[in-house]
């Protein structure tokens, strides 16, 4: 009798060949295909080589070779990156229904309750009917404004907590991320996860962990997303903690759901008061074209929470970050502000379109430090042809962004920061300027983009009016590390650490 370690070789070498033979089915088949160009792949691995541990780094450089138009191979699977405007327009827009899919992966089996959320579910009725909950109910215009208080009021609490530490050294992401989980959490939960009480189902900051886990474990190139025959194997430990986290998710979430409809029972005639009390109302609807289970509420909720509070502090923190090591800009930004504003009320939201260098500060972060450097993965569900290329159905589609915003036919000095390039330009970030695309654009575009964009826009400006930002003493600008990390989003590697001294009359920080 075999013993199991030769079984296990067996099995693994039977399944090597059935995927060498597989492979060779598929090159013939696609030998009819004109391809786009790509490097050439290797049996099993396909050009996975080729990736080191910041992925968009690494195809920016490749197609800086093979052109905005590539192909490549993850394991078996045929992955095309587009890198240039032009082929962002052409997926995004021209053939967007064609590339609306998402690929299988074992992030969103295990933590989005098998592809039950937003973002990862497959396109089709389920989809089209939690985006259509979406933009009619969730961020429509009314619900954002009648919300604004929240935010302003989360806000202002950031300002005093920053006020109270002056002259300390800050780690600016913890406090941004706390404004950014705090709003997101009142508005969709209807209450704050920042603050540990005597009931509380779940510290801050363990709570804060799992949306760190929960963006990196989304974002990283799982090999047995690549070769499946080596999933079981897991040989990077990310299924074993992405099940982890999503035991941790379910029990939170189980908690709130439980909350909320024990309320509702409560109270006769009840009116939502968050977006939880939203998605059950809206899953209580027998008209529904596709029944939304519970499980279905718990992804859409988990998406509320995660999307909503992690773009705007990452953005927020390179922004300033850049500021540290170009003073002239942040000199600039508070002279507009103190001629638009002045000093003696705080920037609201509706100023934003009355400041035109601070919102361009904005769009100059996320053009340089996309939180989403490739947007998220797409799949074609067709076959389609693009700039004389055939992209076969099945095959994974990347937009790289990061190349977009560094594309020296675009920008002058792509690799400097400066906000001034977009003052005069008509260039926003909703989906409609493809030079822009921190968000994305189509179908498959951020649905709560306008509420990060309001977060980013009223924390940055009221960081820029309210506080004079330093380095810590001894630290110079050109010590100030800009790496970051890749995940779902992109951060930096090492968090920043300023100090922020109050530039305006000391009652402000009272009001």
């Amino acid at each position: 009798m075999e013993s199991p370690s030769w079984t296990a070789y067996a099995a693994a070498w039977l399944a090597t060949l059935a995927l060498l033979l597989l492979s060779r089915r598929l090159r013939l088949r696609r030998s009819n295909y004109n391809l786009p160009p790509g490097p050439k792949s290797w049996p099993i691995i396909g050009n996975l080589n080729l990736i080191g541990p910041l992925p968009h780094r690494s195809l920016h450089e490749l197609s800086k070779t093979y052109g905005p138009l590539m192909q490549l191979h993850f394991g078996s699977f045929p992955v095309v990156v587009f890198s240039s405007v032009e082929m962002a327009k052409a997926v995004l827009k021209t053939h967007d229904v064609a590339f609306a899919g998402r690929p299988k992966t074992a992030a969103g089996k295990y933590t989005t309750y098998n592809y039950s959320d937003i973002t990862w579910s497959p396109y089709g009725p389920y989809w089209r009917q939690a985006r259509k909950l979406c933009i009619m109910e969730l961020f429509s215009t009314k619900r954002l404004e009648s919300y604004e208080y929240i935010r302003t009021e989360e806000l202002m609490s950031l300002l005093r907590s920053m006020y109270i530490s002056r002259g300390a050294h800050l780690t600016l992401k913890d406090h941004l991320t706390d404004l950014s989980l705090n709003v997101i959490s009142r508005m969709v939960l209807g209450k704050k996860y920042t603050e540990e009480t005597e009931n509380s189902i779940i510290k801050p900051e363990e709570f804060k962990k799992m949306l760190d886990e929960l963006f990196l474990l989304n974002g990283t190139l799982n090999i047995g997303d690549s070769i499946p025959w080596l999933n079981f194997l897991d040989l990077q430990g990310y299924i074993k903690r992405m099940k982890a986290l999503s035991k941790k998710f379910d029990r939170f979430l189980e908690h709130v759901l439980d909350e909320h409809n024990e309320r509702r029972c409560r109270v006769a005639n009840y009116v939502a008061q968050d977006m939880v009390d939203v998605l059950l109302e809206f899953a209580d609807d027998p008209n529904l074209e596709v029944k939304i289970e519970r499980e279905g509420i718990k992804g859409f909720t988990q998406d509320l929470i995660a999307g909503g509070t992690e773009s705007s502090a990452v953005t927020v923190e390179w922004a300033i970050s850049e500021l540290l090591k170009r003073p002239e800009i942040f000199k600039k930004a508070t002279e507009e502000l103190d001629s638009v504003i002045g000093r003696d009320r705080w920037v609201t939201e509706k100023d934003i379109a009355s400041l035109p260098y601070v919102d361009a500060i904005a769009k100059e972060a996320m053009r340089l430090h996309p939180v989403a450097p490739m947007l998220v993965p797409r799949m074609a569900r067709e076959d389609c042809t693009i700039d004389g290329y055939d992209i076969p159905k099945g095959t994974q589609v990347l937009v790289l962004v990061w190349s977009i915003g560094r594309d020296p036919e675009l920008w002058d000095n792509p690799e400097e920061f400066r906000p001034e390039r977009f003052l005069g330009r008509d260039i926003d970030v909703k989906g409609q300027s493809f030079e822009l695309l921190p968000f994305g654009s189509g179908r498959r575009m951020c649905p709560g983009y306008s509420l990060g964009l309001k977060v980013i826009q009223a924390s940055l400006a009221n960081l820029l009016h309210g506080f004079n930002w330093k380095l810590p003493g001894g630290m110079s600008k050109e010590d100030l590390d800009m790496e970051e990390i890749f995940g779902l989003s992109t951060p930096k590697k090492i968090p920043l650490v300023a100090m922020a001294e109050p530039r305006l009359p000391d009652h402000m920080y009272s009001m």
